[in-house]
């Protein structure tokens, strides 16, 4: 349906991973990708989420996600929300990513700023937020890739859209 809203959100850190371990690359055009996932639809909008790497955790890398994020705000109808990273031990863990997710998918539903949500992830935790949005009459799709695949999401969401190589070879850079 062409007057059909669509929001679309991105877990980036989880997308990045997983299209590093299918297709050896994460280079992707946001916008074409976009589009590829709204169809003859319209899009609203895309929330992009992730959080950034520390400066202490490597200057090189910092400063190459600073001109990633730079890019990513130049392209047409995207919003980029950032948490934070936090040390763990020998680790850092990403905050405040997962729950600013929910937070603006049920805002959105509820302020009827979109007909269905597009969630870009594999993490099942977003499995009650995406019930939560089908129970404010929203539609919500899930897709992703086979190997960050959870079926507790993708059995939630009303339709499962599987990415892999063949389907988003043109937004591939």
């Amino acid at each position: 349906m062409p007057d059909e809203r669509v929001v679309i959100f991105i877990d980036g850190s989880n997308l990045y991973h997983c299209m590093k371990q299918e297709l050896g690359s994460a280079r992707i055009d946001f916008y074409g990708f976009a589009k590829l996932l709204v169809g003859d639809r319209k899009l609203i909008r895309t929330y992009y989420y992730n959080a950034p790497v520390r400066r202490e955790d490597g200057e090189e890398r910092y400063q190459a996600q600073q001109k990633f994020f730079d890019a990513l705000k130049r392209v047409p109808y995207l919003e980029v929300k950032l948490g934070r990273l936090e040390p763990r031990g020998d680790t850092v863990v990403e905050k405040g990513v997962d729950i600013a997710i929910a937070v603006d998918m049920l805002h959105f539903a509820a302020t009827d700023m979109y007909d269905t949500a597009v969630l870009v992830s594999g993490d099942g935790d977003f499995g009650s937020a995406v019930q939560a949005v089908k129970n404010l009459g929203k539609h919500v799709e899930n897709a992703f890739f086979r190997t960050g695949l959870s079926r507790h999401l993708s059995d939630a969401a009303d339709r499962f859209v599987l990415l892999d190589k063949d389907l988003i070879k043109d937004c591939l850079r």
